[in-house]
């Protein structure tokens, strides 16, 4: 108690000077209208600073679960899409099976799912990923994988719990692809070289062709791939004039620097179309 009373004493005059400052402030902001309202105008201004600061950190702490919310609602919205849905012949008797079916007749082609990215290179001549999805989860060996903004690779190794991903800057990569502009089809590969460019290959000369033109996934991957998904976009266009063909230089949808989240995508129908092929390719043996 002491102590209190010597440093009350001590510092009476400067405890004075504020407590009238204070008051002074009080009566000029609560009793004049113009500097109440600078008052609350800066008050506001700065409240709003703190807070908008406070909720960067609180956001920033939270772009995990954000992430992983967004992840999961992006595989429901890619498994309601009308495009994953072929609808049957019905010039003839059809027998539905265990593919699930939608309330026009449409059965499913494709279903997705999405996995958290652990593991990526780039550098390697042969890149892959590594996904937190495996055989318990229905991923297996040979289903297309896509990201946010286009293809990323094909699955090539599972376990039960993770699996391996080829990525498009593999040199044994190879995607067929068309123009979105035309629909001349040709197939993109790797040259294991730079990881900023992919490389197409066997589209024809005829076609036209510009800086900026989109490349997507053709009907003849549809064995992995949704037909239209973005692989790339015209960077360089290289005319050899020995050839019938362009190469052509792409610049990736996705940024394989940054890959953080996929969704692997499962052809529903695969396996009767393979076998329907395995079967066609003995008969002309």
């Amino acid at each position: 108690m002491r102590n209190i009373f010597l440093f009350i004493r001590r510092y009476f005059n400067f405890v004075f000077f504020v407590v009238l400052q204070v008051a002074a402030l009080y009566i000029l902001f609560h009793y004049n209208k113009f500097h109440e309202a600078v008052f609350s105008n800066v008050a506001n201004e700065l409240t709003g600073n703190i807070g908008g600061k406070y909720n960067n950190v609180t956001y920033y702490f939270h772009l995990k679960k954000t992430n992983d919310d967004l992840a999961k609602e992006n595989e429901e919205l890619r498994n309601k899409l009308l495009s994953n849905f072929e609808r049957p012949d019905t010039t003839q008797k059809m027998m539905q099976d265990s593919i699930p079916y939608d309330t026009l007749g449409h059965h499913r082609k494709y279903l997705y799912r999405e996995a958290k990215v652990v593991n990526n290179t780039v550098s390697l001549p042969n890149n892959t990923l590594t996904i937190a999805r495996g055989e318990n989860q229905g991923v297996q060996k040979n289903m297309g994988v896509i990201g946010p903004t286009g293809v990323v690779g094909v699955v090539i190794n599972t376990s039960a719990n993770y699996a391996v991903v080829m990525s498009l800057l593999h040199r044994q990569s190879k995607v067929y692809a068309s123009l979105k502009k035309t629909g001349e089809t040709g197939y993109v590969f790797w040259d294991g070289n730079s990881p900023l460019y992919i490389t197409l290959k066997n589209v024809p000369k005829s076609a036209p062709l510009a800086k900026g033109d989109s490349v997507v996934t053709s009907q003849y991957a549809s064995y992995r791939f949704p037909q239209g998904i973005l692989i790339g976009t015209v960077m360089d266009i290289v005319d050899d004039k020995t050839s019938s063909f362009y190469t052509v230089r792409l610049k990736p949808a996705t940024n394989f620097f940054n890959v953080q989240y996929v969704t692997v995508v499962e052809n529903l129908v695969k396996d009767e179309q393979a076998k329907l092929e395995e079967e066609t390719n003995k008969i002309n043996q």
